[in-house]
């Protein structure tokens, strides 16, 4: 009966020095959070702080970057974690990990549908009609085979690229439209009056949400993104590991 009792005690100290313990990473977490959100100002929301397995930093995930600290918030380190003994980046692969989303949730009538070869290879891309980098994206596009593209008007790089995306929404084959201008510079013809621009508004309400800051930006099927043009190269690489 004793033995019991003791054992009992013993598993309730052990249970309440891991709940110590759980409890004061908590605390430290918190307290760099509140310390490097009082520094980094309201603009800058600081999503999460997580320690890390490696050298006692921090992982402080600002928006969908991540930097790193220590465990008083007083030192910032912006930069990539790799593992010296297989080069392995360890920031890109956290990267991956916290900023995937279901692609299955996208409201893909929300975009341009282009479907080429058998489509099965999925991809969703916000795109800019302005924008440099998106019109090169474009036309790597044009070089792959069996796959279906959503496009996102995703204009926000001023007040014309809000112009051409309600144009190219408002016209008949919006893929073919989007596609004329990014790749030959045709322009479309003005939208109609009765054409609304709501979708357009969600698109951009959209893109907030997932924290696109820049165009192109490439969301894949297992919920990752790449943000930026993608050759064509390592574009099919990506999509080769995706089942």
């Amino acid at each position: 009966m004793k033995k019991i009792q003791l054992l009992t005690s013993l598993g309730g100290a052990l249970l309440s020095v891991t709940l110590s313990l759980t409890a004061c990473a908590d605390s430290i977490e918190a307290n760099i959070k509140k310390t490097l959100q009082k520094h980094l100002g309201a603009g800058t929301p600081v999503e999460t702080v997580t320690k890390t397995p490696y050298s006692g930093l921090y992982e402080v995930k600002i928006g969908t970057e991540i930097v790193y600290t220590d465990a008083e918030g007083k030192y910032i380190f912006i930069g990539r974690v790799v593992e010296a003994e297989t080069s392995k980046d360890l920031t890109e692969s956290r990267l991956e990990e916290v900023n995937k989303i279901k692609f299955a949730d996208l409201p893909l009538d929300l975009a341009a549908k282009t479907v080429k070869g058998n489509g099965k290879r999925l991809i969703a891309v916000f795109e800019d009609p302005n924008c440099g980098y998106c019109k090169r994206f474009r036309k790597t596009l044009t070089e792959m085979n069996d796959i279906t593209i959503y496009t996102f008007m995703y204009p926000i790089l001023g007040e014309d690229s809000k112009t051409k995306v309600k144009n190219i929404w408002c016209s008949t084959d919006r893929a073919k439209a989007w596609d004329d201008w990014m790749l030959n510079a045709k322009a479309p013809a003005a939208a109609p009056g009765s054409c609304s621009a709501a979708a357009n508004d969600k698109v951009i309400e959209l893109g907030r949400k997932l924290g696109v800051s820049g165009t192109p930006t490439v969301f894949f099927a297992d919920g990752t993104r790449v943000p930026g043009a993608i050759e064509a190269k390592k574009l099919e690489a990506k999509l080769a590991t995706i089942k």
